[in-house]
């Protein structure tokens, strides 16, 4: 790993999303997974099927439950930053055409996580909050519960809830709908 410290006076210099888009149209990058996390970038490894099966079925809840009050993204990327671009497991937006670009906000964000839990909650939480979603959930597979994260103060998340299977999660922006843990995380 390159220690930036030794570099001084010279510097790292992050990607940005216009480059990696680039780069992507020159086909790199074709048979690799690839995130864009302020200027870095992070392969992610293919869904184990627990992870998956736990997407399908949030998918299905989202979209039955909201209708075209909001379209459900699911493993796409969001233009939050010049420097970021994430792809959320799911991720609720604006219902919208996107074919020019991806969104740039979102309602909801949901990672899945196993094995991906401390960036879930060490890089992607700040990022979210900082970009202004008002709600973050991370279902943990691991302990079986979903850490849901609100309250956003000075580009932090305030608040996190932890609800297991006896609970509904009610949705902050879309406060009509709640969603059953135990619909989603067997």
């Amino acid at each position: 790993m390159l220690d930036p410290d030794l570099l001084a006076p010279d510097r790292l210099r992050p990607l940005r999303r216009a480059e990696l888009h680039c780069l992507v149209e020159l086909g790199c990058f074709e048979d690799e997974r690839v995130e864009l996390l302020y200027g870095m970038l992070v392969t992610t490894p293919p869904p184990s099927p627990p992870h998956g099966s736990a997407v399908d079925r949030l998918n299905r809840l989202f979209v039955l439950g909201l209708g075209d009050r909001a379209l459900v993204r699911v493993q796409n990327p969001l233009a939050l930053t010049d420097d970021s671009e994430p792809e959320p497991d799911l991720a609720l937006v604006p219902y919208a055409d996107y074919d020019q670009a991806h969104p740039e906000r979102a309602f909801l964000i949901v990672e899945v996580a196993d094995t991906s839990i401390r960036k879930d909650r060490g890089i992607k939480a700040p990022l979210y909050a900082s970009a202004g979603v008002p709600e973050y959930w991370i279902v943990n597979l691991v302990d079986r519960v979903v850490e849901v994260q609100t309250a956003i103060v000075d580009g932090a998340y305030t608040s996190v809830m932890r609800y297991g299977r006896q609970d509904a999660i009610v949705l902050v922006e879309f406060p009509d709908v709640a969603i059953r843990v135990a619909d989603f995380l067997s």
